[in-house]
């Protein structure tokens, strides 16, 4: 995928989804801790910082909740 590709749907969304070819979970991205460069993608934790290449993002999308997902259907 594309860095700003990345950035714009992670900045209409204000968080994000990536499947990544390294990990074998997705990982949820929000605006006020990743950073999508042109090359890499920053994570930070907290308990440290997950760094990795926007090469290895296999598939994004928007990351979202409903009544179900809280057991509140």
């Amino acid at each position: 995928m594309k860095s700003e590709d990345l950035q714009e749907m992670l900045e209409q969304n204000g968080e994000l989804m990536v499947a990544v070819s390294e990990f074998d979970q997705p990982l949820e991205l929000h605006l006020h801790d990743a950073e999508i460069g042109d090359e890499t993608v920053r994570l930070r934790l907290t308990d440290g910082v997950l760094e990795f290449d926007v090469d290895e993002v296999t598939g994004a999308w928007q990351h979202t909740h409903s009544l179900a997902d809280l057991g509140l259907e």
